[in-house]
C-alpha cells in the first residue's frame, strides 16, 4: 500500500505564492510519472495541472504555463509544485497523483486526500 500525503496549502491573497508538497511513502519499487490535479468549486472533474515524470520531462496545462512549476526529488519519492502569480481562478482543491510499480512491477495509480488552495482577489 502506498500513501500520498500533501501539504502547503492556504489562502493567498492575488499575485502571491504557494508551494505544495507531496510525499509517497509505503511499499514502492519504483515511481513512474507523478502529477498535481485540481478541482475547483462546482466543477465535477479534476483537471490536470502539471506533470512529471521519472526522467523530468514535464507538461503543463495551458492556464498555469509560466506561473507554474513542477519538480520532483525522486531519492525523496516526492514532487513540488511552486505556483506564482496566483490568480482567484486557481482557487481549487489540488491533488498529488502518481503512478507507482509495486514489488511486483505492477503499477497502480494513487491518490492524495487534496489540500485546499484558496486565492482571493
Amino acid at each position: 500500500q502506498v500513501q500520498l500525503v500533501e501539504s502547503g496549502g492556504g489562502s493567498v491573497q492575488g499575485g502571491g505564492s504557494l508551494r505544495l508538497s507531496c510525499v509517497a511513502s509505503g511499499t514502492i519499487f519504483s515511481i513512474n510519472a507523478m502529477g498535481w490535479y485540481r478541482q475547483a468549486p462546482g466543477k465535477q472533474r479534476r483537471e490536470l495541472v502539471a506533470r512529471i515524470t521519472s526522467g523530468g520531462s514535464t507538461n503543463y496545462a495551458d492556464s498555469v504555463k509560466g506561473r507554474f512549476t513542477i519538480s520532483r526529488d525522486n531519492a525523496k519519492n516526492t514532487v513540488y509544485l511552486q505556483m506564482n502569480s496566483l490568480k482567484p481562478e486557481d482557487t481549487a482543491v489540488y491533488y498529488c497523483n502518481a503512478d507507482v510499480k509495486d514489488l511486483y512491477y505492477i503499477a497502480y495509480d494513487y491518490w492524495g486526500q487534496g489540500t485546499q488552495v484558496t486565492v482571493s482577489s
